[in-house]
């Protein structure tokens, strides 16, 4: 399926897409390269949303299934003066492609996205069902909000996750929730302090008696978390002030089931606990809740709330994408993502069939002179290509 011409047409492709930053919010010239690439390799439609995914599709000739193909276009801000190598050059070195967002994820953009138009090519459309690709913004901000309004427009039967997987296929994955515990007290001057009510010492009862909360466990995705990640009081700075707020931020590592309501309920148990004992303390817990500015204009938010999501081995669609691989000469182990992903939106909110499959290794994400293997990249589009046909087939 790959010759040399359509190898060099991968490495150029994911050059462009490095030589161009895309910080969340920043991925205006990522998003219009890949659809102008799109309509030049034979993709029906171009679609930009109101938060700035591009969707592009392409039409086989007769009726089937709609594959989505999900990859995020944004990435993490660089330090340069840390690299080694220029992060926006797209150096190959030993095998190796650097750049910022080669791993995450731009290189499995690129697989994606010529994976889906060289089938095309060489089946000359003669296949049953719908192909697109999904360019996402703001993904390391929320894991799953721009997503929604790519499912709402295709409405897709299957989704394949591209985050680096190592070739492996992963079906399910720990979701994520950002967990608030608030505490407000009455300031006072510190000479003074018996006239106020210090909001630390009042959270700090608090923590205390959170970390002896039982948590949850699941039998595949193993033990949920909740890890206290930062605590900030105000005013700040506090001279001579005794804190009248403090708030604590928990990082909540989420399993299959797990809701909003199930998550806070034993945590606000303990604060009513907590309350019944001590009638000057005043807390709440909630979500938290983010809101960023996209490249279009528009405002994108939501609660940070990530589920969790799980299938199971021998679904008929991952048995036929397991096939698909080995008869391409690939081995996929079938595990599961730790880190979150816009899964937690497709499989986990919208219930909709899902799998991940990417190149390259989760720990080479966000890293210092970031590199994909150019073999893990080639595999990569050869398995989407192998994965599409099973799917796609009359």
């Amino acid at each position: 399926m790959l010759n040399d011409v359509r190898r060099a047409q991968i490495l150029e492709v994911l050059k462009n897409l490095i030589s161009r930053r895309s910080y969340s919010g920043e991925e205006k010239d990522v998003a219009e390269y890949i659809g102008k690439i799109a309509k030049e390799i034979g993709y029906d439609t171009v679609h930009i949303d109101k938060y700035g995914n591009v969707i592009c599709s392409v039409k086989g000739k007769y009726p089937g299934p709609k594959i989505l193909m999900d990859g995020h276009i944004d990435t993490v801000p660089v330090d340069e003066e840390k690299w080694t190598k220029n992060p926006y050059a797209g150096e190959i070195e030993d095998g190796k492609f650097y750049g910022r967002g080669t791993t995450d994820m731009k290189g499995a953009v690129c697989a994606m996205l010529l994976a889906g138009a060289y089938l095309s090519q060489d089946l000359k459309k003669e296949f049953a069902g719908e192909i697109y690709l999904a360019g996402v913004v703001h993904e390391e901000c929320f894991e799953g909000v721009a997503a929604r309004e790519i499912s709402q427009y295709v409405q897709p039967d299957y989704v394949i996750i591209g985050e680096a997987s190592e070739l492996n296929l992963k079906i399910g994955q720990r979701g994520r929730g950002e967990v608030v515990v608030e505490t407000f007290g009455k300031p006072a001057h510190s000479a003074n302090p018996e006239k106020g009510i210090n909001a630390v010492y009042k959270i700090m009862k608090i923590i205390e008696n959170i970390q002896k909360l039982p948590m949850t466990s699941h039998s595949v995705l193993g033990k949920g978390i909740l890890e206290l990640t930062d605590i900030k009081s105000s005013p700040y700075p506090g001279a001579s002030v005794v804190p009248d707020y403090c708030r604590a931020t928990y990082d909540r590592r989420l399993l299959v089931g797990e809701t909003p309501k199930s998550v806070l309920e034993p945590i606000q148990k303990l604060l009513d606990q907590l309350k019944a004992e001590d009638k000057d303390l005043q807390a709440k817990v909630s979500f938290a809740k983010g809101q960023e500015k996209c490249w279009t204009g528009n405002d994108i938010e939501g609660e940070r709330f990530f589920p969790g999501w799980l299938f199971e081995e021998n679904d008929e669609y991952i048995t036929k994408a397991v096939k698909a691989l080995k008869d391409i000469g690939q081995n996929p182990v079938i595990t599961h993502y730790n880190f979150c992903t816009n899964g937690s939106h497709y499989a986990g909110e919208a219930g909709i069939r899902t799998i991940g499959y990417g190149p390259s290794r989760e720990n080479l994400a966000h890293t210092i002179d970031e590199y994909i293997e150019i073999e893990s990249l080639y595999g990569v589009t050869e398995g989407y290509y192998a994965i599409l046909k099973s799917y796609l087939a009359k």
